[in-house]
């Protein structure tokens, strides 16, 4: 059974203590945009998969009952950086199966200020889900007294560097088209422009990144209805709907050990392997896709990305983003939204952020963003530890209606 986006939502993602509001309210907020958007009542839907980091258990629930309290399963979703993309397939495989005809996937997240320990530094690192991953960056490139997540991507730019003579202007380059393309995202935290030297001179992170190559922390939710063939018959949606082609979540192997290199720790196999095998049962490849929102937590991990998802060489994707290929006017346009850089990265919810971004593409319905003739989307969500989700979407495949 094929399964569709028939309603998106989120709030603005805003930097955390400067608005007064509970995770609760993001979420009555976005999946109360999403099912309007959908043309649905909450009683419609029998499952919700819910993703968050930061709070305690059942705050599914707690959030969800803001929506309606009408004794659906909730399920509590954790995959770091990927939970959104997570309770997403979630809410995929149920309608794909043939479980359920209508599932909304949430996601939020209430944070605070300051970088994120990345689960390397506190605590007893002995038990960190993470300590073989930031074993592998410390035997390489030791350990600073840098933001540990800032660190090991910034240690896998290092080997990137060495290995393919990258640039730092080419790594800005990243910051500085996702910052542009963020002006025009009234949902994006920040909606600034800056040029590559502007980039380059702000205050250094983990050399080579600097502030305004790393995602921010963010308070935000986002919201996804997925909903079956018939169901979507059934509510007269065949217009609006966004087909999910294909889907596929990874996580590390022994690839990402082996080499004892951060490029390989961070996710870059697994995010090839999920690639290739939505592509594999798409019948699709990178050339036939329009718009991309990838997970650009730092600069280079867009980078990387570009050589997972196929769009370039291993190497070559310096040269890709200076290029011009990965903006308006290029092969592709990656991260109209501006990313996880500039539009914010509140963990739970980037995921389902990625999709709404894409429906909207893929509908028409971008505005001063849009993507002219986009037909076909990919979203990519990774988290450390760690998982990789890649999604395919297609907005020229209506439901027939009347069947």
């Amino acid at each position: 059974m094929k399964a569709y986006i028939a309603g998106v939502g989120m709030t603005r993602f805003e930097k955390p203590e400067t608005r007064d509001w509970q995770y609760w309210d993001m979420v009555r907020e976005a999946g109360g945009k999403a099912l309007e958007d959908a043309g649905i009542a909450y009683t419609e839907v029998e499952q919700v998969p819910v993703g968050y980091c930061f709070q305690a258990s059942t705050a599914g629930q707690r959030a969800a009952y803001e929506l309606g309290l009408t004794g659906v399963p909730v399920y509590n979703v954790n995959n770091n950086c990927a939970t959104g993309s997570t309770a997403l397939m979630l809410a995929r495989q149920f309608v794909e199966g043939g479980i359920s005809d209508c599932v909304l996937a949430l996601g939020f997240e209430k944070m605070t200020c300051g970088p994120l320990g990345g689960g390397a530094d506190g605590g007893d690192f002995r038990t960190s889900p993470v300590a073989r991953h930031y074993g592998v960056m410390a035997a390489r490139h030791g350990f600073e007294a840098t933001p540990p997540t800032a660190q090991i991507f910034g240690d896998a730019a290092r080997e990137h560097m060495e290995k393919y003579g990258t640039t730092e202007a080419q790594l800005a380059a990243v910051g500085a088209k996702n910052h542009r393309h963020s002006a025009h995202n009234p949902y994006a935290q920040f909606q600034d422009v800056y040029t590559v030297d502007e980039i380059l001179a702000s205050r250094p992170v983990h050399r080579p990144l600097t502030k305004l190559q790393c995602s921010p922390t963010s308070d935000g939710a986002a919201a996804a209805v997925v909903v079956s063939e018939r169901f979507a018959q059934r509510h007269g949606l065949g217009d609006r709907v966004v087909e999910i082609v294909a889907q596929a979540m990874t996580t590390d192997t022994e690839e990402s050990f082996a080499s004892g290199s951060c490029i390989d720790v961070v996710g870059l196999p697994m995010s090839r392997e999920a690639a290739r095998q939505v592509y594999e049962r798409a019948g699709l490849g990178i050339e036939d896709v329009d718009v991309v929102e990838l997970h650009d937590c730092f600069s280079v991990n867009e980078l990387l990305t570009y050589e997972a998802l196929g769009m370039c060489a291993a190497g070559e994707s310096g040269k890709l983003v200076e290029s011009g290929a990965a903006t308006y006017g290029g092969r592709w346009v990656v991260n109209p939204s501006g990313g996880l850089i500039s539009k914010g990265h509140p963990l739970g919810a980037t995921g389902i952020a990625q999709i709404a971004e894409l429906t909207w593409q893929l509908r028409g319905e971008a505005g001063a963003r849009q993507v002219p003739g986009a037909r076909v989307g990919l979203a990519h969500n990774i988290g450390l530890g760690g998982a990789a989700v890649v999604t395919l979407l297609r907005g020229d495949r209506p439901v027939a209606l009347g069947v």
